[in-house]
């Protein structure tokens, strides 16, 4: 079922005048429906992705069938040190750490990477790129993985804040319903500052882990303690 005002402000945080502005003002996908505006989860999640604002991730729960993204983060790794002068060699580097089935093909997964136009890819500013909601990555039967990974040598794809990419999340996920579960909770994620911080300063992969691990059990958005530790 298609969103209502009412419940798009909600899953945004704002308030429904501010959705009708957005419509409006910045192209949120909305179409009318009996005079009343709708508007489509995935529409939703890419518009606000594209706007670096956060979807509560309870948009696409079901039954709480999804992992949390502590659990996705420890699955896929966070990986320091990404070398490489072009994007293919950052892009093998980072499958060749990916922690997938041993009957994985990860030549098909690189250039299914390698063909899509900037990786796939939405800037989100402080040179933080994460998966565009359009693009999954599906592959059966893994569970969620998400792969942070730190470059050496930072990527132009063209951010609106002018910066280059150097902190690159992917996604792999069995089912397009769960891409779209976990690519909310990671965005709504990164509207923390102390998660957003941690990345910033490379943090360790124990203490991004154990930050995303607090924002599962205490809830999104919330000032968490800072992290001491930092990357290797």
């Amino acid at each position: 079922m298609k969103l209502t005002i009412s419940e798009a402000a909600s899953l945004l945080g704002s308030a429904e005048e501010r959705v009708y502005d957005w419509i409006e003002e910045e192209a949120l996908p909305a179409q009318k429906i009996r005079g009343q505006y709708r508007i489509n989860r995935s529409d939703l999640l890419e518009w606000a992705t594209e706007h670096n604002m956060g979807v509560s991730p309870r948009a696409f729960s079901r039954d709480g069938g999804t992992p949390s993204l502590a659990d996705a983060l420890r699955a896929g790794g966070v990986h320091h040190r990404i070398g490489g002068s072009d994007l293919a060699t950052i892009i093998k580097g980072i499958v060749e750490l990916l922690p997938l089935p041993d009957d994985a093909d990860r030549d098909m997964l690189l250039h299914i990477l390698l063909a899509r136009d900037t990786l796939g890819v939405t800037p989100v500013g402080d040179g933080i790129a994460i998966p565009h909601v359009r693009t999954p990555i599906i592959l059966a039967p893994t569970g969620a993985v998400i792969a942070l990974s730190f470059l050496t040598n930072p990527l132009d794809l063209h951010a609106s804040d002018g910066r280059a990419i150097d902190t690159l999340f992917l996604l792999i996920c069995p089912t397009i319903h769960m891409h779209l579960a976990m690519l909310a909770k990671l965005a709504y994620g990164l509207k923390d500052a102390t998660f957003r911080e941690a990345g910033r300063r490379r943090a360790s992969p124990e203490g991004i882990v154990r930050i995303a691990s607090a924002l599962s059990h205490r809830g999104h958005g919330r000032s968490l303690a800072p992290v001491a530790d930092t990357g290797r």
